[in-house]
């Protein structure tokens, strides 16, 4: 048996080590993910009320258009209904993205070090993705809107950018969008949107009211805390929309999924809360930072990158021996960083310690 010969050569995804395996492997009691970008304090309580009551209909297909849902996330965000598309996380969105709008020989722009996904799903239908190096950590818009010729489908943008945590302001887009011809899609994926604090984060909602070929990505599964529940969605033309609409799969999220992400939409003071408290544990590990005289990327969502001047696979393992699982930067491209979570204020001041002791443990690189 043959598999397409797009996919021979893609490597399966490798996601943080999950805390029961490092406990085991390791033999320790108490371990601290910091690892996957997941809201440390959980989610609304009222998804737990929600999930609850959908026990009984577990035996029945979800609503395959999401009626309930996509009414409510219109609502909150203003726009129309016929706007939005839900996937079992914006993953999936991605993906049928690809599907919708990719053949082989078509090319896709993305930078060199970003969300894996966006490369992954174009080369499954054949595409060419054309790689940007990104500057100082943040995507060249410039250099990307140069990329970009009569066979460019769809241009990603990760904003703020995973792994670098990196954000592209709403001036520096809107300078991009113009540049960019109407027959290639812009993905803003902002997983981590609503995290931001700055007042200069785009505002695609207003974005895609001007360009039919924008189209904003977000998700459940971070600052609303769903992320094991698989939700997430698009906001874009309604053209386009029902172009990825084509692909989706019959019923591709679920009843709890569902009813999970209603009650979680309608409980803002949570998501205030959850921000406010990410901001401060974000401010602590910068200051950090540079009390150990480490450099960190401008971080803007719910994780940091950090350059530790030594090689990323003995840090990162160091940490792990200690129980905190982070992402080690020798996965992600960045030989001698480590990409952290922000967690608990309990979770930081712990990983500032493990940090400390390994960082004496492990010689800086000359």
């Amino acid at each position: 048996m043959k598999p397409k010969q797009t996919i021979i050569h893609l490597p399966v995804y490798q996601p943080g080590k999950p805390i029961e395996e490092v406990k085991r492997e390791l033999g320790l009691t108490e371990v601290i993910k910091l690892a996957s970008n997941e809201n440390p304090f959980g989610s609304s309580p009222h998804v737990k009320a929600a999930i609850e009551a959908e026990i009984t209909n577990i035996s029945l297909y979800p609503d395959g258009g999401a009626v309930q849902l996509t009414e409510a996330v219109a609502a909150s965000l203003g726009v129309e209904t016929n706007q939005l598309i839900f996937g079992a996380g914006s993953d999936e969105v991605i993906l049928m993205l690809a599907r919708a709008f990719l053949v082989p020989g078509d090319e896709s722009v993305m930078a060199s070090h970003t969300f894996p996904q966006y490369k992954h799903n174009c080369e499954i239908e054949g595409a060419i993705s054309i790689e940007v190096p990104l500057k100082d950590g943040t995507h060249d818009l410039d250099a990307m809107a140069e990329a970009i010729t009569d066979r460019t489908k769809i241009v990603w943008i990760c904003n703020p950018n995973n792994p670098t945590g990196t954000m592209n302001t709403d001036a520096e887009i809107k300078a991009f969008l113009a540049k960019v011809p109407a027959h290639t899609i812009v993905v803003l994926d902002e997983a981590y949107c609503e995290y931001n604090t700055t007042g200069e984060f785009p505002d695609s909602i207003e974005l895609i009211g001007q360009y039919k070929n924008v189209i904003s990505l977000r998700t459940f599964s971070k600052i609303y805390g769903l992320a094991s529940l698989r939700i997430g969605y698009g906001i874009g033309h309604p053209d386009v929309i029902r172009s990825i609409n084509q692909v989706r799969e019959p019923f591709n999220t679920t009843r709890f999924a569902q009813a999970a992400a209603l009650a979680a939409i309608k409980d803002q003071d949570f998501i205030a809360n959850c921000r406010e408290a990410n901001t401060a544990g974000l401010n602590y590990l910068e200051e950090q930072f540079k009390q150990l005289g480490l450099h960190s990327f401008p971080a803007h969502g719910n994780f940091i990158m950090v350059d530790v001047a030594r090689p990323a696979a003995e840090v990162f393992n160091g940490l792990l021996r200690r129980g905190l699982i982070v992402r080690g930067g020798h996965m992600l491209g960045f030989p001698t960083s480590l990409r952290v979570t922000i967690g608990s204020s309990e979770q930081n001041a712990k990983f500032i310690a493990a940090l400390t002791e390994v960082l004496a443990e492990v010689p800086v690189l000359v």
